[in-house]
């Protein structure tokens, strides 16, 4: 069976994507690796990605692929630099941004993104990832993380979705939603916005399926 390794370093990103695999491809064994120091400290430091950071990282993964986890997907996007080493290090395997799949397809059509984060480092390690032609708008939707972590959940989506309707208001064309942890928020931003609204996790797990598996002969 396919041994899929998820490390996050939120655990609000834990649900969501298990929820998508439960959903879209069931079969896959999945082991959780939780760190949730990994943001706070981030967070907290003025070192940014530095040394001790990307070494963190290292030794999540050697872990992971020492149970023999065959790819390994990370759910939080403001460390993208320790990502990279990652796949550097176990080129042998796939190795997942959380957002590249979702990248991809928000670069497909012309127009302005609006790129929602809860987590403010995000803003600034994310967008790298589209390139420099992408027409980016950047939203931090304050104080939603915070109503998350206090069981707020409906506070949570509406801060979020607050943000979509000014970024529509902005002439954005598309949402993406930067954070697995705000995937429970697309159908509120998608109804304050009329705009598609992209989140990971989907994306995520049909990236995953597609490099390890036959498309032709696998059932989800």
């Amino acid at each position: 069976m396919t041994r899929i390794a998820l490390i996050h370093a939120l655990s609000h990103s834990v649900e969501p994507i298990n929820a998508a695999f439960d959903r879209d491809w069931p079969q896959a064994v999945r082991m959780n690796l939780l760190d949730d120091s990994l943001s706070a400290d981030l967070a907290r430091s003025s070192h940014g990605l530095d040394t001790a950071m990307h070494r963190r990282f290292e030794v999540l993964a050697d872990y992971a692929v020492g149970t023999g986890a065959q790819a390994i997907l990370f759910t939080c996007s403001a460390f993208g630099s320790c990502i990279d080493a990652v796949a550097a290090r176990h080129a042998d395997l796939p190795v997942l941004r959380p957002n590249e799949a979702m990248v991809a397809e928000a670069l497909r059509q012309p127009g302005k993104i609006g790129l929602i984060a809860t987590f403010a480092p995000t803003l600034k390690s994310m967008p790298p990832e589209f390139g420099p032609d992408a027409d980016l708008v950047l939203a931090l939707a304050e104080g939603a993380l915070q109503a998350m972590n206090a069981g707020d959940l409906a506070r949570h989506d509406a801060l979020i979705a607050a943000q979509a309707a000014r970024l529509r208001d902005e002439g954005c064309t598309r949402i993406a939603l930067a954070q697995f942890s705000m995937a429970r928020a697309r159908a509120v931003c998608e109804q304050a916005s009329n705009l598609p609204v992209l989140t990971t996790v989907d994306s995520a797990v049909r990236a995953l399926r597609t490099a390890l598996c036959n498309p032709v002969t696998t059932r989800g």
